[in-house]
């Protein structure tokens, strides 16, 4: 397919990437023009976790006959792309016409076009991944389970926040931050895995000097964790899988027990994004995306749990333009780690008329754009426009994932005058194109103190600690 019909224009645009062509307005724009038609078909997508733990979403289609009906695949391609990796599981359950039945079980194997996404789920849920077709008349029926954890700040508390340029500790007691420190490091470019416990190790060991005790340990890092342990994350893609297994998969568990059998509770950092923004709100329907060497988000429901979902937006394609940037990675188009991380301002540089001495690293580029718009350069300001109007049309698409109320940006990115820019050009993205959702939302940055190191004060809050008499 050379594009897709139902792409539109943005109201909102951004000189530095005219080709930007919003996936919520095709999204829109689709279903629109499927429901002017006289008949079309019903079509039910649910992604399972565990047998208690299904989500479901429901949409339509053009009937088989219609002539546009070529157009089917692209879309029920992309939307079953989001909702996996929102949601997360091992299973698309799918009720809806054969031949969609048919190409989604194609398109969802080891050798398909989905093959990343396939393997990336089995490692996560270590269960073999399919696409189970369902009849007309089988029931579908939602189940979420939600976790309760997080909001806990009594005793002595450890927070720490893996990075992918910088690790953050903080020592809590009480509630009260004692210490906080940053450490510059180099985890997605290392391989050895005492390289990643060594470090860690030594910042727990730092905060731990400044209390009398060690009553917890909370932990926020990229990747996706189930029981404390990390089934895949970023942070450690060059360890080799034998090392991985052995060293990485438990390395926050086996840090605690060293450190004298210790609670600890291991969160996605995007979630503890959420749940600092939940805390200091004191509200809940709150998606926290922070924009850092990848793009991590995270969500507290209405009843102000994290949920059991995937929430890993970096590899939802916000973007249906075919000519999008690719993600290394995924190897997938228009997705989310190019358009809400150091990646995104770092790719639009040269339209900006940007460049870089040889031998920088990301962070360091991305710190040269940061001071170009410090000093009022006209490039740099619009690189951070430009991502404001990615994240505006970004927030109208993930409002059909997540109830919100509150949106709270933060990370590396969102640093100085840029983030102001993020956010002002994101509200009125909301404002020319979704003023239903403009009205109903805060989005907001927190304070620059809170932007670098909060991550790791909620962290701290994460375990729910049984704390002994003589300690209270």
């Amino acid at each position: 397919m050379n594009s897709f019909k139902f792409n539109t224009k943005p109201k909102v645009k951004s000189n530095l990437d005219p080709n930007f062509n919003p996936a919520i307005l095709a999204h829109l724009n689709f279903e629109k023009s499927v429901l002017k038609t006289n008949q079309y078909n019903q079509v039910e997508i649910g992604i399972k976790r565990a047998e208690d733990d299904i989500s479901v979403h429901k949409t339509i289609l053009f009937s088989d006959d219609h002539i546009d009906a070529s157009q089917n695949e692209f879309f029920i391609e992309r939307l079953i792309k989001a909702l996996l990796w929102t949601k997360g599981g091992y299973q698309i359950l799918i009720k809806g016409p054969e031949s969609i039945k048919s190409f989604l079980k194609k398109t969802y194997t080891k050798d398909g076009l989905r093959s990343f996404d396939v393997l990336f789920m089995e490692r996560i849920y270590e269960k073999p991944f399919e696409v189970v077709s369902l009849k007309d008349d089988e029931v579908l029926e939602e189940k979420e389970v939600a976790k309760s954890v997080g909001r806990h700040l009594d005793g002595c508390r450890i927070g720490f926040d893996a990075g992918g340029s910088d690790r953050k500790v903080s020592a809590v007691v009480n509630g009260e931050t004692i210490f906080s420190e940053e450490v510059i490091w180099h985890p997605k470019t290392n391989s050895d895995p005492f390289y990643h416990i060594e470090g860690i190790k030594d910042s727990m060991l730092r905060a731990a000097s400044k209390m009398p005790r060690v009553d917890g340990i909370g932990v926020s890092s990229a990747g996706v964790f189930v029981n404390n342990q990390a089934m895949v994350a970023s942070l450690f893609r060059q360890v080799p899988d034998d090392l991985y297994a052995k060293h990485i998969k438990n390395i926050y568990i086996d840090i605690a027990k060293e450190m004298g059998d210790i609670p600890i509770e291991v969160a996605n950092d995007g979630d503890v994004t959420a749940l600092a923004g939940a805390m200091s709100l004191d509200d809940n329907k709150v998606l926290g995306i922070a924009m850092g060497t990848s793009q991590a988000a995270g969500y507290v429901d209405h009843k102000g749990h994290i949920t059991g979902w995937l929430n890993e937006l970096a590899f939802v394609s916000v973007d249906y333009h075919l000519d999008a940037e690719v993600d290394e990675w995924s190897g997938d188009f228009g997705v989310g780690v190019s358009y809400f991380s150091q990646d995104a301002a770092i790719k639009l540089a040269p339209k900006a008329n940007i460049s870089f001495e040889e031998g920088l690293s990301p962070a360091d580029k991305l710190k040269v754009i940061q001071n170009l718009a410090d000093q009022d350069h006209q490039g740099a300001l619009d690189i951070f426009k430009t991502i404001g109007i990615y994240l505006g049309y970004g927030l109208g698409y993930y409002q059909l994932f997540y109830p919100m109320k509150h949106v709270l940006i933060l990370g590396r990115v969102t640093s100085g005058i840029g983030g102001e820019l993020i956010i002002k050009w994101a509200k009125e993205v909301l404002k020319e194109e979704f003023k239903d959702l403009y009205q109903i939302i805060n989005l907001q940055l927190p304070d620059e103190k809170s932007r670098r190191v909060g991550q790791s004060i909620a962290a701290a809050s994460l375990p729910n600690i049984d704390m002994k008499e003589e300690h209270i």
